[in-house]
């Protein structure tokens, strides 16, 4: 659990807009006990339909794991007044770096539309258990990845996950994928499949 004088000035940032105010807390004191990269902030949503109204939100990065690797994955998640009878609002947010990978659970302005989220339940459903839901999607489909750089040697995660392997070897029981490099003249360089991503 957070220290008081952290809970204390949740508790004041915290609008008593929302209907189920010690519950909002306890679940904000909670995740941001689990994710330390996530910081609690009170500011404006703007709705699809334009509208706007002041709300909670946790924003930075839940950690996800990738081929053996951990990810920051950027998010935002927003809670309404009447949180928790409706589901967060979740969106990925990445950096000015960052390029959307597209997929099926994410909209084209980054709103996460997860079964999760659609059967919110809750009773049964909170925010640890959301992101520990985003975490296991992410890592089994990541969001974002690096734009692609012409000065930087390896490509981008969306070139690499849409280009055909073009040869494959398996002499010392490893699998390697030859990928033809923009920069290069060679044959391709080969990379190891846990180090083919730069996301």
């Amino acid at each position: 659990m957070m220290k008081s004088d952290s809970l204390d000035q949740l508790k004041k940032m915290l609008s008593k807009i929302y209907l189920q105010r010690k519950r909002v807390i306890h679940e904000l004191d909670y995740a941001l006990t689990h994710y330390t990269n996530l910081v609690p902030v009170m500011d404006e949503h703007v709705f699809n339909d334009g509208t706007a109204k002041r709300l909670m939100s946790l924003s930075g990065t839940i950690p996800a794991s990738f081929h053996g690797k951990i990810y920051n994955i950027p998010v935002c998640l927003w809670l309404e007044e009447n949180y928790p009878e409706t589901a967060p609002i979740c969106y990925v947010n990445p950096t000015q770096e960052m390029m959307f990978i597209r997929g099926n659970y994410i909209t084209a302005n980054g709103e996460i539309m997860l079964p999760y989220l659609q059967e919110w339940k809750p009773i049964e459903c909170d925010l640890v258990s959301l992101i520990q839901v985003l975490a296991a999607m992410f890592g089994e489909s990541p969001p974002v990845c690096m734009k692609h750089h012409p000065k930087h040697e390896q490509a981008s995660c969306s070139q690499q996950f849409q280009r055909q392997m073009e040869g494959r070897s398996e002499a010392d029981g490893n699998s390697y994928f030859f990928l033809t490099r923009d920069d290069d003249d060679d044959d391709g360089q080969p990379f190891q499949w846990e180090n083919e991503t730069n996301c």
